[in-house]
C-alpha cells in the first residue's frame, strides 16, 4: 500500500513539475499580451469642389473664420510648390488620432502628406509642410483630463467625447494634454470618385484600382433634405437626385453604422458625425463616400512607433456638386451686386454668403466666363465683401 501510494504521489510530483512551467509561461503570456495592447484608430474627411460637369475645382478652403479654437497651433507659411495664392484642390479636414491601451505607452507619430501640406495641428508638433511629427508623447489611460478650452463654440470639442487615453506631450516646463492628435491640410491631389450632374441624375465614378465602400448622394435645398445610398462601387453609378422629404436625424444613424462598420468604435463614429452635422448637411448637393484605406495610406502614409496591434483609418470623401440653381443664384447676386446701392449689395452679399466657402469657386468660374474686364471686377469686389463679412462672423 505505501509503496503504491508513494508511486502515485512521485508520479503526480513529476507531472506537476513538468507541466507547472508550462502554465506559468502561458499565464505571463496572457498577462503580456493584455498589457502590451496598443490600439490606434484614426478619422478625417477630404472635401473636394466640382462643377455640373465633373470637373474638380481649384478653391480657397482657408478662406473664412477658422472656426477652430484659439490653442491650435497654424501654419504661417505657404505650402509650396503647387500651392499658390491659397488656391487648392482639397481640404483635408480635422484627422483625428486616438489611442488605446492598458497601461501607460510612450509613442510617437509621424505623417506625410506628399501632395499637400499641414495647415493647423494640436498638440506641439514638428510640423514642416508636408510632414508632421510628434516624438514621445504618451497615452495615459485612465489619466486625469485636463484639456484646454477657449470658450468658443468650436466643432472641434465632440472629438474627445471616447474612451481613448489622454494624451500628455512636452517637458518640466510646460505639457500639453489631449484626448487625441489633431491636424489638418491643403492638397492638390485629385480624389479617388468624380461625380457629374446631367439633368436630375447624378453620375458617380470610382477612378482609382479600390473599391468604395458606401456613396451616399445628399442634397439640401432650402432647408428640406434627401439622400440615396449606394452600397459599393467599382466603376461607375448613376444616382437620382432625392426627393427632399427625408429627415437628417434617420441619416445621422446610418451615418454612424457606416463609420463602425469600417472599424471604428461607437463613440468615435458618435464624435466624428457630432462634428460635422452642421457642415455636412448644410445647404447644396453633395456625395459622400468612404475612402478605400489604400489611397488613405497612399495620401497620408504614417508611421506609428512602438507599431500598434490594430489600426484603423476611416476618412469620408465630400465631393460637392456646383449645381446649375447655385450658379444661376450667384450669377444673379453678382448683377444685383453691380446696381451699387447699399441694399442692392448687402442683398447680393446675403445670398453668396447661403454658400459658404463653396461660393468661392463658383464666383471665381464666373470671372473666368466673363466676358469683359468690368464684370471680372465686379465679381472681384463680390468676392472680397463676401471674405470681409464671413470674416467679420
Amino acid at each position: 500500500m505505501f509503496t503504491r501510494i508513494t508511486l502515485r504521489f512521485a508520479i503526480a510530483l513529476t507531472l506537476a513539475m513538468l507541466f507547472t512551467p508550462i502554465a506559468f509561461k502561458l499565464a505571463a503570456q496572457d498577462q503580456s499580451s493584455k498589457q502590451d495592447r496598443f490600439v490606434v484608430h484614426e478619422w478625417g474627411t477630404f472635401t473636394s469642389v466640382s462643377t455640373a460637369d465633373g470637373e474638380q475645382q481649384w478653391w480657397n478652403p482657408l478662406s473664412g473664420p477658422s472656426k477652430l479654437p484659439s490653442f491650435v497651433f497654424r501654419s504661417s507659411g505657404r505650402c509650396g510648390k503647387g500651392l499658390g495664392n491659397d488656391l487648392a484642390r482639397v481640404r483635408m479636414e480635422t484627422p483625428v488620432i486616438y489611442f488605446y491601451s492598458d497601461r501607460d505607452v510612450r509613442a510617437s507619430v509621424k505623417v506625410d502628406f506628399r501632395s499637400g501640406c499641414f495647415s493647423e495641428w494640436y498638440p506641439l508638433a514638428r510640423a514642416g509642410g508636408q510632414t508632421i511629427e510628434w516624438n514621445g508623447f504618451v497615452a495615459q489611460p485612465g489619466a486625469k483630463e485636463s484639456f484646454p478650452v477657449d470658450g468658443s463654440r468650436s466643432h472641434y470639442y465632440p472629438a474627445r467625447e471616447t474612451d481613448a487615453a489622454p494624451l500628455s506631450i512636452g517637458d518640466e516646463q510646460t505639457v500639453e494634454q489631449e484626448k487625441f492628435l489633431f491636424y489638418r491640410g491643403v492638397g492638390i491631389f485629385d480624389v479617388p470618385l468624380s461625380v457629374r450632374l446631367k439633368d436630375d441624375q447624378v453620375i458617380v465614378r470610382n477612378g482609382g484600382p479600390h473599391e468604395i465602400g458606401r456613396v451616399i448622394l445628399f442634397e439640401n435645398r432650402g432647408g428640406r433634405s434627401g439622400w440615396r445610398i449606394l452600397d459599393a462601387l467599382k466603376g461607375q453609378a448613376t444616382i437620382a437626385r432625392p426627393a427632399l422629404d427625408q429627415p437628417v436625424e434617420s441619416l445621422l444613424r446610418e451615418f454612424e453604422k457606416t463609420l463602425v462598420g469600417q472599424g471604428l468604435y461607437e463613440k468615435e463614429a458618435a464624435a466624428m458625425v457630432k462634428t460635422w452635422r452642421d457642415s455636412w448637411f448644410e445647404e447644396g448637393l453633395r456625395v459622400f463616400y468612404i475612402m478605400p484605406r489604400n489611397a488613405t495610406d497612399l495620401i497620408l502614409p504614417i508611421t506609428i512607433t512602438p507599431q500598434p496591434q490594430e489600426l484603423a483609418r476611416v476618412f469620408v470623401g465630400r465631393a460637392e456638386i456646383i449645381t446649375p440653381e447655385m450658379e444661376r443664384e450667384i450669377q444673379a447676386a453678382v448683377k444685383l451686386f453691380g446696381d451699387n446701392s447699399p441694399e442692392s449689395r448687402a442683398a447680393a452679399i446675403n445670398s453668396v454668403r447661403r454658400y459658404g466657402r463653396f461660393a468661392d469657386p463658383v464666383l471665381r468660374g464666373a470671372m473666368n466666363n466673363a466676358k469683359d474686364n468690368d464684370s471680372r471686377m465686379a465679381i472681384d469686389e463680390l468676392m472680397a465683401a463676401v471674405a470681409k463679412s464671413i470674416g467679420q462672423q
